[in-house]
């Protein structure tokens, strides 16, 4: 099996990409979402709405990719162990256990929307946009420039 991983590594690679951008897009455009919802009325035809946009981005698209993201990231370590020597990929490991813990908040505050139970303002959310944004631009400098 790691074998035939291997011959088609650069296969993997791709995959996981794909998945990566899936992903990110999801984690990128859900807190924008939780920004128009805290300021739509509980009830009203925009908060409904949002209510299935969210949903669906978080069950088809957000946790998906993810589910393929780990699956494939993992096995891309086990076919080459020698990842894991580079500093630059624990670092990179300990944002991406930061971003789904982000993933994790965005899950239960639209659950809380769902719910007609949020209570924080846009504000809030507009923070909570920025955050993925920088764990992706710091993950990706560590993969591209391997600073250590």
């Amino acid at each position: 099996m790691q074998d035939f991983l291997l011959t088609h590594y650069d296969w993997l690679r791709a995959l996981h990409v794909i998945a990566v951008v899936s992903f990110m897009a999801g984690m990128l455009y859900l807190p924008r979402l939780f920004v128009y919802h805290a300021n739509a009325p509980k009830g009203g035809e925009l908060s409904e709405t949002l209510k299935i946009m969210e949903r669906r981005l978080m069950r088809a698209i957000i946790n998906p990719a993810a589910i393929v993201m780990v699956v494939i990231g993992g096995l891309m370590i086990w076919v080459n162990p020698e990842l894991m020597k580079g500093g630059w990929m624990h670092a990179k490991l300990t944002l991406v256990f930061l971003m789904f813990g982000c993933h994790g908040a965005f899950s239960k505050w639209r659950k809380q929307f769902a719910n007609d139970q949020n209570t924080r303002p846009d504000k809030f959310y507009r923070i909570w946009n920025e955050i993925p944004t920088v764990l992706m631009i710091a993950i990706i400098i560590l993969v591209i420039v391997k600073p250590f």
